[in-house]
């Protein structure tokens, strides 16, 4: 497997052409009015000054669609997380806002009746979000406090975290479904698609792969209840429309997450953590230098000294990752991590050019030019900053002996060299005081990529890990072994074993070649990792998104599109020879690969206007050479950054085709172990909380 120095085909990207492109990308920004507006509407429904009581894990999706100022300016007093404990309120009003978990009821419950108890009168309103449950109205009945509440909801859906992905922000999906037996999370996906398919067109055509992704298809091939959408956002300009909707649920690709993600953005959410789209930094980070006076050479900020101050024991702040207005992070964030460093230089010597310039500027006009620059020059000098501090945090990590010994590991167990030599490995990583996660990740990735472990080593490594960890992940063990999970097996399976865990055995050694997984570990290597999908986790190409190439991007599969276009470049031809995206055609020349893999396969013509499913014929496939179509790619149960680098790559590679990644939520292997464990992304701990 080639340990690449992967930078992409992203480093040789013509700005401006990409702007060209953007432009005819879908504008978001209208689901972000809408949950908004929704917001806005539920607590003008009520009437006065108001208590807002919130749900922690809705902290953060809350604070991508709007702000602090604005819930104050709509009547909210004082805000508290929804946690044990009694609540005092000076208003009479008290909203709560979750969502429909029995935890939350019972605490809402409890508060209530201690309000009762202590005859402090208020008025109670609870929004549900995304929708109202039976559930939670027969559980508040149970507690005699139904009559006291007046229920709603608040329909939060879509959240627009990128310029092209959209995400439910639900980041315990993953369990719900397949731990948990809980398919709520489906029907919401269904309801939210539904409306992006109301305010954007409709979408011809629904494939995908997975079980769980093929009961949502159905959902949205039937009728669904109406949602309202305010009247101002029915109609927006749409410039790319639909072409189709995959659907792909998580465990079709199970290894993805599993791996250690690469990718700048990925790295900083396996190794800081990203939630929300946002990061938790060291303030000094995140304060800016002080003010240079442009008629004082020595106050001008030096790019040589991007280095940070140490941040040990340190402050932290929360900072929001966002392209709207960090241009370096739209640069950075899709690089293998190996390639940031010398774009991170090249960044710094650039900006020291620019600074230079003033030495140019002679006459008042050069002067006042070279002024009107700096606003922009500090800007982007502080973003340098800020990502030459996040990398010194990182490069730390990347260079101990877990971290490359765990890298080593997934890379062996990928390319199934002497596995068992591997699984030692991992007891011997347990010894060594490794992560928990980390651990119960590399045992995942070896019982899939080898079919199962053999029993005896398993057993060994079992009692090892809860004698290390704790008996407190005994409940782990057992979803990880149980259906429909199905992931941490023995070799060979029990005869008592159940024929759906047998036929949920994952393929992987066949699906390596006929996908073309894997660069092999030679010097010619090298540049095929860089212009393949595969640079993200420097030489495997992620399974999901090689799935959505057999739909989209066909030849990219069975060789790399990229190598046409450099080519061209290199006789001088330019990227005029990137070629339009062929016509969505279904899983057409892939379905072996896909009977091969557990879960369904779909494909289902959406009805036009007329009432017609049949295929579309040829003529109306063609496409004019100006227009661009949009593809949705939905993944059930979380993805990860990396394969959203992956896609915007793909997006790369042709004309006349977006991608819009839309998910449950953004996961990483830790993430989803966490959740699995019961231990997922605890909320802030204080009792008084803003946005």
């Amino acid at each position: 497997m080639a340990v690449a120095s992967a930078s992409t085909a992203s480093d040789v990207q013509n700005p401006s052409s990409l702007g060209r492109e953007r432009d005819q990308s879908l504008n978001l920004d209208s689901l972000k009015e809408i949950g908004k507006k929704a917001l806005i509407d539920a607590l003008n429904s009520v009437n006065g000054a108001k208590t807002l009581v919130l749900d922690p894990t809705l902290a953060g999706p809350l604070g991508l669609v709007t702000e602090v100022s604005l819930l104050k300016h709509h009547g909210v007093d004082k805000m508290f997380w929804l946690e044990p404990g009694p609540l005092s309120s000076t208003t009479t009003n008290i909203v709560y806002l979750c969502r429909p978990l029995i935890k939350y009821v019972k605490i809402l419950a409890d508060q209530i009746k201690r309000h009762a108890r202590e005859s402090l009168k208020h008025r109670y309103t609870l929004f549900l979000v995304p929708r109202t449950s039976t559930l939670v109205s027969r559980i508040l009945e149970e507690e005699g406090v139904l009559g006291d509440v007046t229920i709603s909801s608040y329909n939060l859906q879509f959240i627009p975290i990128a310029e092209d992905v959209v995400s439910l922000e639900q980041d315990n999906a993953f369990k719900e479904i397949w731990v948990d037996g809980d398919e709520t999370v489906i029907y919401n996906s269904a309801l939210a698609l539904d409306t992006l398919q109301k305010l954007y067109g409709p979408y011809p055509r629904i494939i995908g792969k997975g079980d769980y992704a093929s009961r949502l298809a159905t959902l949205l091939s039937r009728p669904l209840p109406e949602q309202p959408i305010p009247g101002e956002f029915n109609k927006p300009v749409v410039t790319a429309p639909f072409d189709s909707l995959i659907i792909l649920d998580r465990q079709v690709d199970m290894i993805t997450p599993l791996l250690t993600q690469l990718t700048y953005e990925g790295l900083i959410d396996e190794l800081i953590g990203i939630s929300n789209s946002q990061v938790e930094l060291p303030v000094s980070l995140l304060t800016p230098p002080s003010a240079p006076n442009p008629a004082n050479p020595a106050s001008l900020p030096s790019t040589s000294a991007a280095a940070v101050t140490p941040v040990n024991n340190e402050k932290m702040k929360k900072h929001h990752l966002t392209a709207a207005t960090d241009p370096l992070f739209a640069e950075f964030r899709d690089l293998n991590f190996s390639s940031v460093g010398k774009n991170l230089n090249r960044v710094a010597h650039r900006l020291d050019e620019d600074y230079k310039s003033r030495h140019q500027a002679k006459t008042p006009a050069q002067l006042r030019d070279f002024v009107g620059k700096l606003g922009g020059l500090q800007s982007e000098h502080q973003a340098l900053r800020l990502h030459t501090g996040i990398s010194e945090i990182l490069v730390p990590i990347t260079r101990t002996d877990i971290f490359n010994k765990s890298l080593e590991i997934q890379q062996n167990l990928l390319a199934s060299y002497e596995v068992s030599k591997q699984t030692s490995a991992i007891e011997d990583l347990i010894a060594q005081g490794a992560e928990m996660q980390i651990v119960v990740r590399l045992l995942c990735l070896a019982s899939i990529t080898a079919g199962g472990i053999k029993a005896k080593s398993l057993e060994s490594i079992k009692r090892d890990l809860l004698q290390a960890y704790g008996y407190n992940y005994l409940p782990l063990l057992l979803s990880l072994s149980a259906s429909p999970l199905s992931i941490l097996l023995p070799n060979p399976l029990p005869v008592s074993t159940a024929p759906s865990v047998a036929a949920s055995k994952y393929p992987f050694t066949t699906l390596r070649k006929s996908l073309r997984l894997l660069i092999d570990d030679n010097p010619d290597a090298l540049d095929e990792v860089e212009n393949d999908i595969s640079f993200v986790y420097s030489g495997y190409a992620p399974i999901s998104v090689r799935l959505i190439q057999c739909i989209a991007q066909k030849n990219g599969v069975i060789s790399n599109p990229a190598e046409k276009v450099l080519t061209d470049e290199a006789d001088g031809k330019g990227s005029s020879k990137k070629l339009y995206a062929h016509p969505i055609l279904g899983w057409k020349g892939f379905e072996d690969v896909l009977a091969a893999m557990p879960g369904k396969t779909f494909d289902i013509m959406q009805k036009g206007p007329g009432g017609d499913s049949s295929p579309p014929s040829i003529s109306s496939l063609l496409r004019s050479s100006e227009q661009t179509s949009t593809t949705v790619v939905f993944f059930l149960g979380g993805c990860t950054y990396t394969e959203i680098a992956a896609l915007r790559w793909v997006n790369r590679q042709h004309k006349g085709r977006k991608f819009l990644i839309a998910t449950t939520g953004i996961v990483s292997g830790g993430s989803l172990i966490e959740s699995i464990a019961g231990f997922g992304k605890k909320g802030p701990g204080s009792k008084d909380t803003s946005i």
